[in-house]
């Protein structure tokens, strides 16, 4: 455990060494209210909660929550410094489990900076924060899904464009499964249970059912099992580079 931590504090500390994490959480926090109250109908809504909100999650995170993961192990290689972090008495689910624990913390800070919105509904009316904070909860496991994801291709190459392009395009291919126009093509020639399949593997559909407000086992356990699962494709990459 403390050899996790090691790992995290210093993959921590390297999002701020630099003004970029600054830079990062700003753009996100300025997407989200712009994103909110503009194209969300805030105040037209006439409705006290946040769903206008967490309804741009899935896709505010396609795009930030790669570029959050895309320099885990890119830069790493690039730097030359991967070997030494190999070399360390450290497992290697350690080091792994602490880059990742590093980014999952950082965004978790970009979205507790956007509790003002939540101050905001509490003093326009009486919402049922029960549902936005099980909301925040889905949403921030459905970032760690997107950032295991991004942890898993930055490990596969040693560009950082490159990992965040996969990491979107992966991500995007997770969020549409659970569309009609998707499930429709596998309704034409597969069984009812092809298509439940597919469409459980839809980030937003467990998301959106996270968001309601009930908090069911299957959809927390999805996200977790997604991180272990893309996690553990992490350090396979690693090792298979590290015996080459």
């Amino acid at each position: 455990m403390s050899g996790l931590l090691t790992v995290c504090k210093r993959e921590w500390s390297a999002y701020f060494s630099t003004p970029v994490a600054y830079v990062f959480v700003l753009i996100f926090l300025m997407m989200s209210a712009a994103l909110t109250f503009y194209l969300g109908n805030f105040y037209d809504r006439g409705q006290a909660d946040l769903q206008p909100f967490f309804n741009f999650h899935p896709w505010l995170y396609l795009f930030f929550m790669p570029a959050i993961a895309m320099g885990l192990w890119s830069q790493e290689r690039q730097l030359g410094t991967i070997e030494l972090l190999l070399t360390l008495p450290l497992t290697q689910a350690q080091v792994v489990s602490g880059k990742f624990l590093a980014a999952w913390l950082f965004a978790a800070l970009a979205l507790v900076l956007t509790f003002p919105l939540w101050l905001t509904v509490n003093y326009l009316g009486d919402p049922d924060n029960g549902v936005i904070l099980t909301s925040y909860l889905g949403s921030w496991l459905m970032a760690g899904a997107f950032i295991a994801v991004g942890c898993c291709m930055s490990a596969l190459s040693r560009n950082q464009i490159v990992a965040f392009i996969l990491t979107v395009l992966i991500c995007f291919v997770l969020m549409l499964s659970g569309f009609p126009m998707v499930l429709d093509m596998f309704r034409a020639w597969g069984s009812d249970r092809v298509v439940d399949f597919v469409a459980g593997l839809s980030f937003i559909t467990h998301f959106q059912a996270l968001s309601r407000g009930v908090v069911d086992l299957r959809d927390v356990l999805y996200f977790l099992l997604l991180i272990t699962v893309w996690l553990f494709a992490t350090g396979e990459v690693l090792s298979i580079k590290k015996a080459r």
